[in-house]
């Protein structure tokens, strides 16, 4: 394995029993949970990747609690990029960071879905800066990888079951090495 994506893991194992803002989930739950769903979908590497480490800004920052609660954004999708820039390539870096912006564009374009977000999820938007008017969601989907960063967060939002069987870190290792980017 990657040194690099060892530090990864690290990471995950060592803050990753946080709670998961506002859900029956730990960090790192969600983030198994996510990957599973992405290659149960079929999903290449670098979207299961993406799916993986996708809110791994969340465990890069010092918020006692959760940052919802308190008013705050964490801009956890920004936050992370630093890290994984050197690692990977758009095909994961970007549903990463456009990730909270599907959630926005999934709530101008289908019906049912705000209603469908956790209290959590939709205390986020807010702060997130709520709804994509029509402009705003045609921008999006014309982005390069805007599809991939819409169905990375609809796994998002499934990956919220506590208790759920997932594979361990180390199944999702062969992805991650397969989508990282040449270091020579």
């Amino acid at each position: 394995m990657n040194p690099a994506i060892a530090d990864l893991f690290d990471l995950l194992r060592s803050k990753g029993h946080a709670r998961y803002d506002g859900e029956a989930v730990t960090q790192l739950e969600h983030a198994l949970q996510s990957a599973q769903w992405a290659e149960r979908s079929g999903a290449d590497s670098a979207l299961i990747a993406a799916a993986l480490l996708h809110d791994l800004g969340h465990l890069l920052h010092d918020f006692d609690g959760t940052p919802t609660r308190q008013g705050l954004d964490d801009l956890h999708q920004y936050r992370c990029l630093p890290f994984l820039r050197p690692l990977f390539g758009p095909a994961t870096l970007e549903p990463i960071r456009l990730h909270v912006d599907a959630k926005r564009f999934l709530c101008a374009r289908e019906p049912g879905y705000l209603d469908s977000l956790s209290p959590d999820s939709r205390r986020s938007l807010a702060l997130q800066g709520g709804v994509f008017d029509a402009a705003q969601a045609t921008a999006f989907a014309a982005l390069p990888h805007a599809l991939d960063a819409v169905r990375l967060r609809r796994w998002d939002d499934l990956a919220k079951s506590a208790g759920a069987q997932t594979p361990d870190l180390e199944h999702f290792a062969r992805h991650l090495d397969s989508s990282a980017v040449s270091q020579g």
